[in-house]
């Protein structure tokens, strides 16, 4: 990773700092955005709160050649279906996938100029699965698929590779609640086939494999990085 830009969205904590850690330890240049600076990090951080304010006005510090994108931010936001709101379903659908959408707009012609750029989303197992209370989750991780391979489609011809990583359950600050205590924990390990719920850095070294050199004819492709759950029983 020597020699490249890469942009963070999302490293303060979880998957986007793991990633961080990674990416600064493998030589490259950091560049981040969200609400707070990532801890232990070296970057140009730009303060980005996707609900409040459009990309374009936040990242006002990009490169001119731009080799990678990662959009991080996501919700888990697990009710039955009678329970969500319109609004709900609005704030994760900003937060999913329009945020992502705004920030591939505003990185755009930096990816374009590096002549060999790779974005990286995410989605969920929850999509391929379907997964009682899951419904506005799944449906925002659903268009991040869709527009996953639709723009590795518009984008291939200027060598900008776009592909999601789809997690299962991860121990980052946002699934807390799901991992709790140690019962929680043990009942999660036993969910997957694998035995244990996931790393942050499970998912971390997958999006870094996507934005290397390494996995320059990968695109259009949504990995699942869930301990087997999405495919095996």
């Amino acid at each position: 990773m020597n020699g490249k830009n890469i942009l963070i969205v999302g490293a303060g904590s979880g998957i986007g700092h793991a990633l961080a850690n990674q990416l600064q330890a493998q030589g490259a240049t950091l560049f981040t955005a969200g609400r707070q600076a990532p801890e232990g990090i070296t970057s140009t951080h730009m303060t980005w709160d996707v609900t409040q304010s459009s990309a374009a006005d936040a990242l006002t510090q990009l490169p001119s050649e731009l080799h990678g994108l990662v959009y991080c931010p996501g919700t888990i936001n697990l009710k039955p279906f009678q329970r969500l709101t319109i609004d709900d379903y609005r704030r994760d659908l900003e937060i999913n996938v329009l945020g992502a959408v705004d920030a591939v707009h505003a990185a755009y012609l930096a990816l374009k100029q590096a002549k060999g750029s790779s974005v990286v989303l995410f989605s969920t197992v929850a999509v391929r699965l379907g997964m009682g209370l899951h419904s506005s989750v799944a449906i925002a991780k659903s268009a991040v698929e869709g527009m996953t391979k639709s723009l590795a489609a518009e984008f291939a011809n200027i060598q900008i590779r776009v592909n999601a990583v789809a997690p299962s359950l991860t121990d980052t600050p946002l699934a807390q609640g799901l991992l709790g205590n140690d019962e929680k924990r043990e009942a999660a390990n036993k969910r997957h086939p694998l035995g244990r719920f996931g790393t942050p850095d499970d998912i971390a070294s997958m999006a870094a494999y996507l934005l290397s050199d390494q996995a320059s004819w990968i695109t259009g492709q949504v990995i699942g990085v869930d301990g087997g759950m999405g495919s095996l029983k």
